[in-house]
């Protein structure tokens, strides 16, 4: 008998790059992922509550990953996966980002540590597509042609 992977047999850095694999190219999925990757805190424990799901060798490149962003308020609501205020509102902000979960942006601004708020700043502009846009730069005849690229406008922050 042939049994499929589970997110929960696989070690974290397995997991997260199929997650990462799953979400390349949209970037608001590959905001929310970065997002709870970088908090340190949701993914363990939405990979051992069952919140995260195997799609196997989908482009030939690896195991992709999806997180049930719809079943996330159930479990957090039930304790099924737990954290601080202000985790919580990391992982409010990640299911908004990649599945338009509702959010009042007045709670979730004021529920926010400073790191916290670091890192869903940088996940909006990640969203936003900042990381990617490239500067107008004006030729001598006053058409715009394209430039550098440029920073993103909040840039994920190094790991302590």
């Amino acid at each position: 008998m042939i049994f499929e992977p589970r997110a929960a047999d696989l070690d974290l850095v397995d997991v997260e790059n199929a997650l990462l694999r799953a979400a390349l190219g949209d970037y608001s999925d590959e905001a929310a992922i970065l997002l709870l990757i970088t908090s340190g805190h949701w993914l363990p424990q939405l990979q051992h509550a069952g919140l995260i799901t195997l799609d196997g060798n989908v482009d030939g490149e690896g195991l992709w990953a999806h997180i049930a962003w719809p079943d996330l308020d159930a479990a957090v609501r039930i304790g099924t996966v737990t954290g601080r205020s202000s985790d919580q509102q990391v992982l409010r902000a990640a299911a908004s980002i990649a599945d338009g979960h509702p959010v009042d942006l007045g709670d979730l601004a004021t529920g926010l540590d400073r790191h916290a708020l670091t890192l869903v700043l940088a996940a909006i502009a990640h969203a936003a597509g900042s990381h990617g846009q490239q500067a107008a730069v004006h030729g001598p005849d006053g058409v715009p042609g394209p430039g550098g690229r440029l920073p993103p406008l909040v840039a994920w922050p190094l790991p302590a």
